[in-house]
């Protein structure tokens, strides 16, 4: 039988011995996060040197940037123009397509259990490809222009739409849902009526979302030939016209913040 000293002394020595665990722990992921970075910072060629340099040339060039170049801006309108609609035409076509495969996907109302993993796996190969690289890939089957990145845009989107979609649906409450069931309605039906409802708002709010991010997105498409904003972006830089650049980067940095404003605005009402 131990003395309450004793017990206090045995109680110190445990507290003593964990300090010392949770010390060893600290240095243990101290040094592991500094040997990440450096490792990081070597594979990403980081150097301040260069930038150092590279700054002063980078100034020159915004002063060769001014005055902006205007005769054109009736051109890049209708350019920013396809890109908002490449954008909306993609989302509406990913959002589409992401309602049904978000029903397979959501583990507690899929009608085809064996479904469930294989179209999760299905949704993770789209999101994982960058609409980037799916626009370069339908540039070479349909050609050039905005198509390309209407295509490109659904087909990302479509993944991550699905994704978020489906995991809102595990979460939601399904006690409306389970009470419609019981009076014999099918499931489609059931779904429908007590479960669209109830997630309609979210879903209407992270397909604004991703409407927004497609617009900013879409601005760099034009790089590999899928039409919009960003193909004037990728000629001028080719030329070295930094005015033209310029007066471009203007017009998106106008289109994109009135967009953004725009969705927060439809996301609070919708909330």
């Amino acid at each position: 039988m131990m003395t309450p000293a004793e017990r206090t002394l045995n109680d110190l020595d445990r507290m003593q011995q964990g300090i010392s665990v949770a010390r060893v722990q600290f240095w243990l992921i101290a040094v592991f996060v500094v040997a990440f970075y450096v490792v990081a910072i070597h594979l990403a060629a980081v150097d301040l040197g260069k930038l150092a340099t590279g700054l002063p040339k980078l100034w020159r060039w915004i002063e060769q940037a001014w005055p902006p170049k205007l005769d054109e801006v009736p051109l890049f309108l209708l350019r920013t123009a396809e890109t908002v609609a490449m954008a909306a035409i993609g989302t509406t076509i990913a959002t589409l397509l992401a309602l049904p495969t978000a029903m397979l996907a959501s583990r507690n109302i899929t009608p085809f259990p064996r479904l469930y993993y294989p179209t999760r796996w299905f949704l993770n190969a789209l999101r994982g490809i960058d609409s980037f690289v799916f626009a370069l890939l339908f540039v070479a089957a349909v050609g050039l222009g905005p198509f390309a990145g209407v295509l490109g845009i659904a087909l990302h989107t479509w993944g991550s739409s699905a994704k978020f979609f489906a995991d809102h649906i595990e979460n939601a409450n399904l006690g409306p849902f389970e009470a419609v069931r019981t009076t014999g309605a099918g499931r489609l039906t059931t779904i429908m009526y007590a479960l669209v409802p109830d997630v309609l708002p979210v879903l209407l709010s992270t397909t604004l979302f991703w409407w927004e991010f497609n617009v900013r997105a879409s601005t760099v498409l034009g790089v590999v030939g899928a039409g919009g904003i960003g193909q004037e972006l990728k000629n001028s830089m080719d030329l070295l016209d930094f005015s033209r650049l310029f007066t471009i980067i203007a017009i998106i940095l106008v289109v994109v913040t009135a967009l953004d404003q725009l969705s927060n605005w439809l996301r609070q009402r919708l909330g």
